[in-house]
């Protein structure tokens, strides 16, 4: 089958278009001309968030080698001008960041399980058998997630009966707890990259590499892809008994495998990241359609990589993506798609996914909802460099714990206040939340610190995707610095700068740095939630400038 065979279309421009109506409905949002004989529901990277939120996509998102100027390397305008949504638009709304505050304003925050809850279940009364899969990092990333160790979003997800998933952050939680969790679930949890360390081979006696569905009178295999870096990324000694790594030749044979067993559709359900993923794509032949995670894309199409189907679905629940497909004979003939926004007040809530929410959120409620301070400015995290979020997190550092430096670490997920807002304890914990929170307050050399920034600057624009085994750019409080990121490691970090006194970084003085989110095991120092709450309150009103500190080249 060609690749020009394949008959594709999306529904994206059902929505864009409504633009100068400036209204929505449900209905709207759910349109989808069902097609062919099987549908494939996505979701990713919720990290806890079950309740509505604002979101805003990230303002620099820059490609290197061969994804320069590719999506999902497209932010703002240019993404607008490529998939032709309007300025002002709900498109422009959920899937860019230009005038977000007041866009936020008039058509609401985004997200929900229960919200989600009701597009799926209208999906399903179209096509009763739809596969829900669910890309991972999902346990992770809330105050009430974190308290309960997971529980509160695998009762609530167990409600939108997945299918499958496959993990990432989930493995924060501790090799036990992840282990308790999987044997209690009612669906396949898959990773077809997740090892037994110790023997060097598949840990299928926890995780399967693939699972079979038949649906639509099709014989479809789903494999698992977990995140390919999780001791690089993420702290080793938290599952120490596993190892990952992308294992693109396992992938071709667990293809190979289903095939052979007469899967006549293949599914990879990925955390590898969209670049990782669209190589792989490449270079295993085989499989029809990757359902991407991990880097946050939202594409309202999908990305055709020969005969294989890119599908990305965003993050925080801001979206579900809906994929019919036709398969016939033992082929992929043809798919239609649908990036479905879920814009909080529009759709319903189902009934029994809000009651469950809110049983799982009550034991913590006067907790969550504590007024802490307020914001003057937008925070938000996105973006390869800087995000207000960051930035206030990396001031709270620097005054609180008395240091030159602060690194604070590049992670994608959190959600975005807007100008004026009161900031609770959630809030806070929404963006610092996790298991090695840890604010630590050490020395570094000049030399050093260049290290960490060239390491981190190579896991994040080393040209080839398999080798970029981070999150965005580390953050840093109290240093400026200029990247070239068509350099290559240890080329490509310059002119670093302290701020305080704008002398150069001397390479062979220490500084006093202050962190968290170390992944070495036995670090020392107050949770950061914690460090962060007591700057706020002692600001009452937050106010973060624009971060200019850092200067891009090559870009």
């Amino acid at each position: 089958m060609a690749a020009s065979a394949l008959y594709g279309a999306s529904g994206f421009g059902n929505w864009a278009r409504l633009a100068a109506q400036q209204r929505l409905s449900q209905d709207d949002l759910l349109k989808f001309d069902t097609y062919g004989n099987v549908s494939l529901i996505h979701i990713t990277d919720i990290h806890a968030q079950m309740v509505p939120i604002y979101f805003r996509e990230p303002e620099i998102n820059i490609g290197v080698g061969e994804n320069r100027g590719q999506v999902p390397h497209l932010t703002g305008a240019d993404f607008r001008r490529l998939y032709g949504i309007e300025d002002g638009s709900p498109s422009a709304y959920a899937l860019t960041y230009d005038d977000f505050s007041a866009l936020a304003r008039e058509y609401g925050k985004v997200g929900g399980l229960d919200r989600v809850a009701t597009v799926i279940n209208a999906i399903r009364a179209e096509r009763p058998d739809a596969l829900l899969l669910d890309g991972g990092d999902t346990w992770h990333g809330s105050l009430t997630c974190l308290r309960t160790q997971g529980q509160d979003v695998v009762n609530v997800m167990n409600r939108l009966r997945p299918d499958a998933m496959t993990f990432h952050w989930e493995f924060t939680l501790g090799s036990d707890r992840v282990r308790e969790i999987v044997e209690g679930l009612p669906f396949a949890a898959l990773g077809q990259n997740i090892f037994d360390k110790e023997w060097d081979e598949p840990a299928s006696d926890t995780f399967e590499s693939y699972r079979f569905f038949e649906r639509g009178g099709v014989k479809i295999a789903v494999i698992g892809q977990a995140f390919p870096y999780m001791p690089i990324a993420n702290p080793g000694w938290m599952f120490p008994e596993y190892s990952f790594g992308i294992r693109e030749q396992r992938m071709q044979e667990m293809v190979d495998e289903v095939r052979a067993k007469g899967a006549e559709l293949v599914v990879c359900l990925s955390h590898n990241g969209f670049d990782v993923d669209k190589k792989m794509a490449g270079r295993v032949k085989g499989i029809d359609v990757i359902l991407t995670g991990h880097t946050h894309d939202a594409l309202p199409e999908p990305v055709l990589v020969g005969e294989t189907v890119l599908i990305a679905s965003g993050s925080n629940g801001k979206f579900v993506s809906r994929v019919d497909l036709d398969v016939r004979d033992g082929r992929m003939m043809g798919f239609r798609h649908k990036l479905i926004p879920i814009f909080s007040d529009v759709i319903e809530p189902d009934k029994e996914v809000a009651a469950a929410i809110e049983a799982e959120r009550a034991p913590f409620k006067a907790e969550l909802e504590e007024v802490v301070g307020r914001t003057e400015s937008l925070l938000y995290r996105r973006g390869n460099f800087a995000g207000s979020w960051d930035d206030l997190i990396l001031e709270a550092l620097m005054s609180e714990r008395d240091a030159e430096i602060a690194m604070s670490p590049g992670v994608r997920w959190g959600p975005s206040l807007l100008p004026g807002q009161d900031i609770t304890r959630e809030d806070i914990y929404n963006v610092t939340s996790m298991t090695y929170g840890q604010a630590y307050r050490t020395e570094m050399t000049g030399e050093f610190i260049k290290v960490i920034l060239e390491d981190v600057g190579d896991n994040l624009f080393n040209p080839d995707p398999y080798y970029q085994q981070g999150g965005d750019m580390v953050r840093v409080g109290g240093l400026g610095f200029t990247i070239d990121v068509t350099r290559k490691q240890g080329e490509r970090i310059s002119d670093l700068t302290l701020l305080a006194t704008g002398e150069p970084l001397d390479p062979g003085r220490s500084y006093v740095v202050a962190g968290w989110a170390s992944v070495n095991q036995g670090t020392e120092g107050p949770q950061i939630w914690d460090v962060v709450e007591s700057h706020i309150r002692k600001q009452g009103t937050v106010r973060v400038p624009k971060n200019d500190t850092v200067r891009v080249i090559g870009a």
